[in-house]
């Protein structure tokens, strides 16, 4: 063989895996603008992330790091979004409340609901010393104190542990409140929630946003527990509320496997962002730079699937709310009506539907609206019969 080819046989294979995430990194950063730095994502917005698994909008602009509320207020759409100064000190005085003593309420709670018959938790109980510098540092100070604690095979708090979970190729650093290590190695995920439980029952879309978020943070144990030997998550969190209308608290167990596979999913799905901004016209950006119509633009050209739900979970959501009212969605509605109505999605479609006016009369849906349109029509003649009766009979008396 001659010398050129034997040297060209020789060259290592190209890895494409690791160009296409630095071009995708380049492609997230010219989306962001050349000068801004990305926004970090936290658990809050993983959480929402897997409760509109639908939204394009989110999927991108989360993945890029773009920060949605500098994004919102630029559109002249700026939303409200967070705690009330004071629902985050009461928050703060209730974690305290139940970390009191060496965590021994919330330690006794978690017996209680999750000791699963290993010896109850005794003064010797573990509480490792979790600083260090940076978010970096206190990840891999959390990961070293877990890894400790499942050895010795004892009872350990880690209060407020640090850990890290790639999202979109970047760390995205996430801080529960309390996890607890077992006798047997297994981890439990603790949330402390500020919102009363009420007869053993709370509020289940407030619960149900726990859930999700307390799906993230296990995801992110199980980065951890895969090095770790005889380590555990489990997948049953334990949530600590104020007892009824005190500040007592109580707990109760919920399992978050649903909320997880959901996650996991959705977090899968970020890694694919690069086919939503490959589909993008070129030179789409949303740095807060650009003046308010061509952020517009950029915004209007990634799909979104706005619902009534994303006020409570979303900075661009009063701009969504807008849009979808302008252009007359039913998902303005919310998701179980636009479940409802099939193939219809405009409000004026459903208006010209249920007035005979547009539509296939076999389509189920369509006679349906149909004859709510004829009930009601026959219920507003009945209520006008009565009221013209009503006025005759006072003229007589």
């Amino acid at each position: 063989m001659p010398p050129a080819r034997q040297s060209a046989a020789r060259q290592p294979e190209p890895q494409p895996t690791r160009a296409r995430a630095t071009t995708l990194r380049q492609r997230l950063a010219e989306l962001r603008g050349p000068s801004v730095a990305p926004h970090p994502l936290d658990a809050r917005a993983l959480a929402a992330l897997a409760a509109n698994p639908g939204c394009k909008r989110r999927a991108l602009l989360d993945g890029a790091g773009v920060d949605k509320s500098v994004l919102a207020t630029a559109l002249g759409s700026p939303a409200p979004f967070g705690q009330s100064q004071f629902a985050f000190m009461r928050g703060n005085a209730f974690e305290a409340r139940v970390k009191a003593d060496g965590g021994a309420e919330l330690l006794r709670l978690l017996y209680e609901h999750l000791g699963d018959g290993a010896p109850a938790p005794d003064t010797d109980v573990a509480a490792p010393d979790l600083s260090a510098a940076g978010p970096e540092g206190r990840a891999a100070r959390t990961a070293l104190a877990l890894r400790e604690a499942t050895a010795a095979g004892g009872w350990a708090l880690l209060d407020h542990p640090m850990l890290a979970l790639e999202v979109a190729g970047s760390p995205a650093y996430l801080e529960p409140d309390a996890v607890v290590v077992h006798p047997d190695g297994r981890w439990t995920v603790v949330e402390i929630k500020s919102f009363p439980m009420i007869d053993a029952s709370a509020d289940a879309a407030k619960v149900g946003a726990a859930a999700r978020q307390a799906a993230v943070y296990v995801l992110a144990l199980e980065r951890v527990a895969a090095v770790t030997e005889g380590a555990e998550v489990g997948h049953r969190v334990l949530l600590v509320c104020p007892k009824d209308f005190s500040n007592l608290p109580t707990a109760s167990v919920v399992d978050v496997r649903k909320q997880r596979a959901v996650t996991r999913r959705q977090l899968t799905r970020l890694t694919r962002i690069e086919d939503i901004a490959d589909a993008l016209p070129e030179g789409t950006t949303f740095d807060p730079a650009c003046s308010p119509r061509e952020l517009g633009a950029a915004v209007s050209a990634v799909p979104a699937a706005y619902a009534p739900e994303c006020l409570a979970a979303c900075e661009l959501a009063f701009h969504c709310r807008a849009s979808s009212r302008a252009g007359g969605a039913v998902e303005t509605l919310g998701r179980s009506v636009r479940g409802e109505l099939g193939g219809l999605t405009t409000v004026a479609g459903v208006l010209a539907a249920a007035a005979g006016k547009e539509g296939d009369p076999a389509d189920p849906t369509v006679a349906a609206l149909r004859r709510a349109a004829a009930l009601r029509a026959e219920a507003l003649e009945s209520a006008a019969l009565r009221d013209r009766d009503r006025e005759a009979a006072a003229v007589c008396r």
